[in-house]
């Protein structure tokens, strides 16, 4: 068996449906895979997703996009690459509570946002404030990544980053009404995330096991949208206890459409990539202006 680490961006939920499906229907065993899955509730996110790569502790993660310009522009750069997405489209949104009468991202001036002290996040949280019209003036806190959820569900903050997909659902479930903000309403091409990230020389160097694991996972994501009643059965035991009172099912099928199908499956396109890439650059938010193939591995 070929063994092969993955390191999950959160814990587990209906985002990584596809790898637990994938693991548990046999597609990687099929391949001659062995797959482990890691996710940060082993250490509450001491070491991110990605420098666990970078660390060798894992030979992929799954991260925001931005991180791989991060990574690569380290005062020691790693060669990280984006291997494939999981949605055509982004799921994210920047959200507050309706009860705190916050109805447009200008109006998040002088508020508190919750952070996940990603490079890139803060920046683009204060350009989306600014596109609406506000200064752009606001408060910043750093609560624990695996909490900031409950930091906006206690009032300890006006607003954070989240997936409509799991939170947005979460929040649905238990009655709390959230007013959300997309970043492509708000003049910010976010493009894709989370991709799939691995270092680009291992991956070049042993692209057969890179390109059937890829193979494998998108059999694991496609199963999910044709039966999505036995994806959230097998997803179910690895959801954090306090997470179970979430409608998984609700979540699932909201989530699969987003997946694409058998022909685009992970493909990130050059021109929404591009964009992005462009965007960061002309907003003084990266310095070095980086093209499609640098960022963008297609195996």
């Amino acid at each position: 068996m070929r063994k092969i680490c993955i390191a999950l961006d959160w814990t587990a939920n209906t985002n990584h449906t596809g790898f637990f499906v994938a693991q548990e229907m046999g597609f990687y065993k099929e391949l001659n895979l062995e797959v482990t899955i890691k996710t940060p509730a082993t250490d509450n996110y001491a070491v991110t997703p990605a420098k666990k790569v970078e660390l060798g502790e894992a030979d992929l993660a799954l991260c925001p996009f931005e991180s791989i310009l991060s990574y690569r522009t380290k005062k020691k750069p790693f060669d990280a690459v984006a291997l494939a997405t999981l949605f055509q489209e982004d799921l994210s949104a920047i959200v507050c509570l309706e009860s705190s009468g916050l109805k447009t991202p200008k109006e998040l001036d002088q508020h508190t946002y919750a952070s996940y002290k990603a490079r890139y996040e803060d920046e683009i949280v204060r350009q989306m404030i600014k596109n609406d019209g506000g200064t752009g003036v606001f408060s910043i806190s750093y609560p624990e990544k695996l909490g900031i959820w409950d930091t906006l569900l206690s009032k300890a903050a006006d607003a954070t980053w989240i997936f409509m997909n799991w939170e947005g659902i979460h929040a649905e479930n238990k009655g709390v009404r959230l007013n959300s903000f997309r970043m492509a309403d708000y003049g910010i091409p976010y493009g894709y995330s989370p991709v799939i990230m691995a270092s680009e020389r291992k991956a070049e160097k042993d692209s057969a096991l890179y390109t059937d694991f890829l193979a494998a996972t998108k059999k694991g994501f496609l199963y999910c949208s044709e039966d999505p009643l036995k994806a959230v059965a097998i997803l179910k035991p690895h959801v954090s206890e306090k997470e179970r009172d979430l409608d998984l099912l609700q979540s699932q099928r909201y989530t699969s459409p987003y997946y694409g199908n058998a022909a685009n499956w992970g493909r990130m396109e050059k021109k929404r990539v591009t964009k992005f890439l462009d965007w960061l650059f002309e907003k003084d938010l990266e310095k070095r202006h980086f093209c499609y193939e640098e960022v963008v591995k297609l195996l």
